[in-house]
């Protein structure tokens, strides 16, 4: 077994081994000018929901296709606005820059989760 940086990707080429953080609108759209499938986790500081969330993310991010991003939404609010997001955490799945699927019910299970991104990634 070797160790790999988190920049480096999966085995299909599809997105980085572990949630990237997005900063910034412009990091945003970067991401998704570099990823057909990609999967938005909107948070906020302090979302103890949304903390418990994050071991399953990075079970995603080395198993489902696509990338997976961590939005803050109280620091990146104009991103977190164009999807509407009233509560967190918010799981967002994105094809070709579409929204094409939401779960906003709370701790979602990695299972749940890559069996979502698996169903828009044909």
């Amino acid at each position: 077994m070797t160790d790999t940086a988190p920049s480096e990707t999966v085995g299909d080429g599809s997105g980085p081994q572990k949630p990237v953080q997005l900063d910034s609108a412009a990091e945003y759209d970067a991401l998704l000018a570099d990823h057909d499938l990609v999967l938005l986790e909107f948070i906020t500081s302090g979302c103890g929901i949304c903390a418990s969330m994050e071991p399953v993310l990075g079970a995603v991010a080395r198993s489902a296709p696509g990338a997976v991003a961590t939005v803050n939404a109280g620091l990146v609010p104009d991103v977190a606005d164009e999807y509407q997001i009233r509560s967190v955490p918010t799981l967002v799945v994105l094809k070709d820059g579409e929204e094409v699927a939401r779960l906003d019910d709370g701790f979602q299970s990695a299972e749940t989760v890559v069996d979502l991104l698996e169903t828009h990634a044909a």
